[in-house]
């Protein structure tokens, strides 16, 4: 095998693939990064037997074939290389990389010990990359991260012909995003649970696509997968096991108090607050008429307040929240103003954009934290 192409280009098709490497793998071929060189382009592809991630990229191949290197030590070399076209070849169980006059000898793996990666499903829809992108990172950031709960560990996707619903929680939070897509298969309707990090990683590196697709198929336990794939990159994961809660009955469909409140200079105030908040500690707030009040501290410990405008309508409200868990859920919402919408002081709060487009396609419900009388 013989093929020369672009460093940056080569830089980016390996920390593509490279993602689904194993950080322990329990075969030693599925730390080697698959490559495979046809007479119009050249593959990369990582696989752990639960995530595979494959790009093709522009190469001049002048000697077709498949080796398998060290995908670890392959990604460290790419970064590295000088800024010149790069050169592979291999000679008997080596592999040699040429770039200007930099130059390394690798070891290959047995490329015919390498498992088969999973075929693509069939595409289910397909949206911009961007809109993508953003709607993942809204709800990524409430999915789980305890391995004991692993139906929390993921996002919940759900199709329902041209409407797409993400949602996650990890018993704190919740956070809801809805969008509209292209199906390809009008009137499909189906539900998965992805791995939030696979998934949040995934949609960031494609936000620049014009298009991403979304495949899917269903399957027995552990046996489901879903891909994604748009500008010669694809990415397929196993779906998670378990039942994602019922989380649409924890929307409340009425509140008693509704407080808007421009939203750049909430998160200044909360950061502010928070910066005498103990780890756990919680940011107290008050929303009453024309003023949202925080405190944070008590007793001997640092203290500190502030007062900014909102307005609010209905009764009081003095509540608790987690700081950083707020703080996610305003940096989720891309309108200047958030709307708090609350049914009680001990109730979840609701979160959502006051005004644009995604007024009524995102919901971050936030648990208070209880205070000692």
């Amino acid at each position: 095998m013989k093929f020369r192409v672009e460093r940056d280009v080569l830089a980016d098709g390996v920390a593509w693939s490279a993602r689904a490497l194993p950080n322990r793998p329990s075969i030693p071929t599925l730390s080697g990064l698959l490559i495979a060189a046809d007479e119009q382009d050249l593959t990369l592809s990582g696989f752990d037997l639960e995530n595979a991630a494959q790009v093709h990229v522009d190469a001049t191949v002048d000697e077709p074939g498949r080796v398998l290197v060290s995908g670890r030590l392959l990604a460290d070399i790419a970064r590295s290389l000088p800024n010149q076209p790069v050169v592979f070849a291999t000679e008997g169980s080596r592999i040699e990389l040429q770039c200007g006059r930099s130059s390394f000898v690798l070891p290959t793996l047995p490329v015919d010990e390498y498992p088969t990666l999973p075929a693509m499903p069939d595409p289910v829809g397909s949206v911009s990359g961007d809109l993508f992108a953003a709607a993942v990172s809204q709800v990524a950031i409430a999915a789980g991260r305890d391995d004991t709960l692993p139906m929390l560990l993921g996002v919940r996707v759900e199709i329902n012909d041209s409407r797409v619903t993400l949602a996650a929680t990890d018993r704190y939070r919740l956070a809801v995003s809805e969008f509209t897509w292209r199906p390809d298969q009008p009137g499909f309707e189906g539900a998965a649970l992805v791995p939030a990090k696979i998934l949040a990683d995934t949609a960031k590196l494609l936000a620049h696509a014009n298009e991403v697709s979304v495949a899917y198929a269903p399957g027995s336990a552990g046996e489901g997968l879903m891909g994604f794939s748009g500008d010669g990159r694809r990415t397929t994961t196993r779906l998670l096991d378990g039942e994602f809660p019922k989380y649409r009955q924890l929307l409340p469909e009425e509140s008693s108090t509704v407080t808007t409140v421009d939203k750049a200079t909430l998160v200044e105030a909360v950061k502010r607050v928070s910066l005498v908040a103990e780890r756990n500690t919680p940011v107290r707030l008050t929303f009453s008429g024309d003023e949202v009040a925080l405190q944070a501290g008590s007793g001997d410990e640092a203290q500190a307040t502030e007062a900014l405008e909102g307005s609010t309508t209905g009764d009081v409200i003095e509540i608790a929240f987690n700081p950083h868990y707020l703080l996610d859920g305003l940096g989720a919402i891309e309108s200047n103003d958030v709307k708090f919408s609350f049914t009680g002081s001990t109730r979840p709060a609701v979160l959502t954009p006051a005004s644009g487009d995604s007024v009524d396609s995102y919901k971050y419900l936030l648990m208070p934290v209880r205070l000692s009388s």
